[in-house]
């Protein structure tokens, strides 16, 4: 027995060290089963005389089977973390991980037999020495890579820097792939495959742009986001570059705001690009046009093209549409593109895309709004027709379904009142409610509501207008919602 041991809650309320690289090279690796089994041991290393620390004990508080711990103990012991001691009883004991790291492993050479003779047909140029064959084991069984993958990047480094390239070169780009989480040989054959592609369009594109000396990394990087991040073809690459050749100082830079602006638009293909840029081109007066027509000035037309003017033909809306629109706004004080664009979206919303549409629905709005007109000179009023009147007549016909002639004799019992427009729509209701819907039974009605019992609110005239049609045709959409 100890002398000296830390007490049961002691224990329990100390904490147990996990080296980081454990975590890093060992635990991403192992199973589940065989990193509780190694925490769980390097756990009671702390209390290593306890009663408790038995292979029976493990397999109770880890609910695993004696031998499920012994296989996990062996893999572990395989990795050089652990040493088994005795099998009967078992016992074990942990090794300083560092330690590892810093002894040379010996590895079964049976093993790597076939590794061993491809690995040196490929590198032809050298014989590959017994240090260098132990770094490719270790990437193997501390790494995890595949003997093929392995195989893989020791065939492009050859391609890349000769057959007699050092095996640092090697290990180096091995372990920076695997970081990237490569380590089967399709992935390491799609990585290659990727990067030579890129490779050549990258060499073809510097050639087509007559640039004599060699591509930064930093332009290989943009390359890179052009071809693998936006997806965009070598030839539609070359072909934005060629356009922007002008530019040649800032040519890489020039490339890249193109790219991504037809990346926004989502245009993949030269002929899909070639489309934008010559409508783009017509575009620019319309623009100059729309903002001049709404009282604006931009110095650069770029962002109305690509922000408004664009979008707006792109969802179907005509160019004479956009012009008699930009005018009705300025004239009904919407003089702001923000504020243009969310009347072309009640229109887009109403199918309304058209000029001929446009006036099509601005003909329906007054002839509404002549009918109402002459309602108001029915009871006595001359005055122009404001939204409470469309409201009011629109509850008339549309909910209440009230025909013409049925509101015409109500205009008859209205005129004269103090307030002629809310006494009728007394009358109205009075009928609406009684379930009058003709002339006949109208005026066979005796309970006429008085103007006692109407609202007195005041209702506003509302405002007057110098384009009246306007002013109907910018009403009748307030209450679409977009």
């Amino acid at each position: 027995m100890a002398f000296c041991k830390y007490s049961f809650d002691m224990l329990a309320n100390n904490t147990t060290a996990v080296d980081n690289i454990f975590i890093n090279n060992y635990l991403p690796y192992a199973d589940s089963t065989a990193v509780k089994v190694y925490l769980y041991g390097l756990y009671k290393c702390q209390d290593s005389n306890s009663k408790d620390n038995t292979l029976e004990h493990f397999a109770q508080e880890l609910h695993l089977k004696e031998d499920e711990i012994e296989k996990a103990f062996l893999y572990w012991q395989e990795q050089g973390l652990i040493q088994i001691l005795n099998v009967i009883p078992f016992e074990v004991r942990y090794l300083p991980i560092s330690d590892v790291l810093n002894n040379t492993k010996k590895y079964n050479a049976k093993k790597y037999q076939n590794f061993n003779t491809q690995a040196q047909e490929i590198i032809s140029g050298r014989m590959i020495t017994p240090n260098e064959y132990r770094e490719y084991y270790d990437l193997v069984e501390r790494l995890h890579i595949e003997k093929d993958a392995l195989l893989e990047v020791i065939n492009y480094c050859v391609r890349t820097k000769g057959d007699n390239i050092g095996y640092n070169y090697i290990t180096v780009v091995a372990k920076n792939w695997i970081n990237q989480g490569l380590t089967t040989a399709q992935q390491i054959k799609e990585k290659i495959l990727e990067i030579e592609t890129l490779n050549s369009g990258m060499k073809n594109l510097v050639k087509a742009l007559g640039i004599k000396r060699a591509f930064t990394m930093e332009e290989y990087e943009l390359f890179k986001k052009w071809a693998v991040e936006f997806g965009f073809e070598i030839e539609v690459i070359s072909y934005v570059a060629k356009k922007n050749k002008a530019k040649s100082n800032f040519i890489f830079q020039a490339v890249d705001k193109a790219l991504e602006k037809y990346y926004a638009q989502k245009l993949s293909t030269i002929e899909e690009i070639e489309a934008f840029e010559e409508q783009k081109s017509s575009s620019y007066t319309l623009a100059k046009n729309i903002t001049k027509n709404l009282g604006l000035y931009y110095e650069h037309l770029d962002p109305v093209l690509e922000n408004y003017v664009l979008p707006w033909t792109n969802l179907g809306f005509g160019e004479g549409m956009l012009i008699s629109l930009s005018n009705y706004c300025f004239k009904t004080n919407v003089r702001t593109l923000e504020g243009m664009h969310k009347v072309l979206s009640k229109f887009q919303k109403m199918g309304i895309l058209s000029e001929q549409s446009l006036a099509e629905y601005m003909q329906d709005v007054l002839a509404v709004d002549k009918k109402i007109k002459t309602v108001l000179e029915n009871i006595g009023l001359s005055r122009n027709v404001n939204q409470f009147d469309r409201d009011k007549f629109r509850v008339w016909t549309e909910n209440w379904h009230l025909p013409q002639d049925v509101i015409d004799y109500a205009c008859t019992l209205a005129i004269g009142k103090d307030q002629p427009m809310q006494y009728l729509s007394g009358i109205l209701s009075s009928f609406h409610d009684k379930n009058i819907t003709t002339l006949e039974d109208a005026k066979n009605s005796f309970d006429i509501v008085s103007t006692k019992s109407q609202n007195k609110t005041n209702f506003s005239t509302g405002r007057s207008y110098s384009k009246e049609e306007m002013n109907a045709l910018f009403q009748s959409i307030e209450e679409i919602e977009i």
